[in-house]
């Protein structure tokens, strides 16, 4: 028996040109017509597409294909729309059971949509880790309600899961490798990240708050049951990305985000930073948005499993230069690292550590030049208040 991949490839083999375009057309009609409370089939197949399928003000509709690497839907070459598969203006959407390859930019972009579910859903880009493959595999944004299950990125330019400005969230059972980040939660009220696999991206599992964008700031997010291991992969972000600044070799990043609960995670084999905690400060970046904060707080890192090979940290960029001439860790790097620049505006920031095996732990004094490093973690033996699991409301 053929694996559904091989399936899908001879099945594409047989449909010639003309066939294509006819396909697309029908697709695109069914995306366009498609009538509130429907179902639209994709069936098993490789189809090739040269624009963007867009499904906008519709409600309670379920796009569905016949399984992950059985219907196959390709935008290489695409010449019309920025994205594979594009839903703005929605309700109760369901996207299940396909594949969405080398999309000119994002996979599938969720904008404005309240009941948001991918489930089963690959977005991958084919030639590999690329600057030019698109920013983003699966990204809801400004969404509420969103459900990722059972889904896989592969080679996205930026973030293999993204979920940006956006509230209640659960993202689970999900695999992501080659990508910059693999999961990333951005300026994000209420999300729960937990038993997925980051592997072979720069980052694995990124939180963050970043300026200059409609939702202020975000919070509250539980990241916990995953392994998150064998991050290496060299950063091949677009120049001029905030993701570009990720070192290579980083497993859990918070960055500038609030209430952040890390729980039961294995974070192996993560070169540089197993769980790095840092300001925004440390991006070098300018910061012209008033209202943001760039600072980190109560964030509890605790019951986690780390384990690190003996190496040096990445040399590349501008953090491995920092890490070469700076740090200087040289083989005995420490996996919770904590950035220790000051917010004069809170006396204490609760950044708690407790409980975590193996773990070993700097504050690297960034604001005074790194100067007076300490692998003291007794001034950040605390406990907080666990973060409410999320609940998605139901319809």
């Amino acid at each position: 028996m053929k694996p559904p991949f091989i399936l899908a490839v001879l099945i594409a083999l047989t449909i010639p040109a003309h066939a294509q375009k006819e396909i697309q057309k029908k697709f695109q009609t069914q995306f366009i017509e498609a009538a509130n409370g429907s179902t639209i089939e994709l069936p098993a197949g490789r189809f090739q597409m040269d624009a963007s399928l867009w499904l906008d003000g519709k409600k309670n509709v379920t796009i569905k294909g016949a399984g992950e690497d059985k219907t196959i839907i390709s935008f290489k070459g695409q010449i019309s729309g920025a994205e594979g598969i594009k839903i703005t203006n929605a309700s109760d959407i369901t996207v299940r059971d396909l594949t969405v390859q080398d999309a000119k930019g994002d996979g599938i972009k969720t904008q404005l949509v309240d009941g948001m579910s991918f489930i089963n859903v690959k977005a991958e880009w084919t030639r590999g880790s690329d600057k030019d493959n698109g920013g983003y595999g699966l990204y809801p944004v400004q969404c509420t309600n969103v459900l990722i299950d059972h889904c896989t990125a592969v080679g996205a330019s930026d973030a293999g899961i993204y979920v940006g400005q956006s509230k209640y969230i659960i993202v689970k059972n999900s695999k992501a490798y080659q990508n910059v980040a693999g999961i990333e939660i951005e300026n994000s009220w209420y999300a729960d990240v937990y038993d997925n696999e980051a592997y072979d991206n720069t980052g694995g599992i990124l939180v963050f708050d970043l300026p200059d964008l409609i939702q202020k700031e975000g919070g509250y997010v539980r990241v916990f049951r995953n392994n998150i291991h064998d991050n290496n992969h060299i950063n091949f972000a677009p120049k001029g990305n905030t993701v570009g600044k990720v070192p290579q070799g980083t497993g859990l990043m918070i960055l500038a985000t609030r209430h952040v609960e890390a729980f039961d995670n294995k974070i192996v084999n993560n070169i540089t930073a197993s769980t790095a905690i840092v300001s925004y400060y440390m991006t070098e970046n300018p910061i012209n948005d008033k209202s943001y904060n760039p600072f980190p707080s109560d964030i509890y890192i605790h019951d986690n499993y780390y384990e690190r090979p003996r190496v040096k940290a990445t040399g590349k960029g501008r953090m491995g230069k920092m890490y070469r001439f700076k740090l200087r860790f040289g083989k005995d790097v420490p996996h919770i690292q904590y950035d220790g620049i000051v917010d004069k505006k809170m006396t204490n920031r609760n950044i708690c550590i407790r409980n975590n095996t193996n773990a070993s732990f700097v504050n690297i004094d960034a604001e005074n030049g790194f100067k007076n490093k300490s692998r003291d973690v007794k001034p950040h033996e605390c406990e907080q208040q666990p973060i409410s699991p999320v609940v998605l409301t139901a319809r």
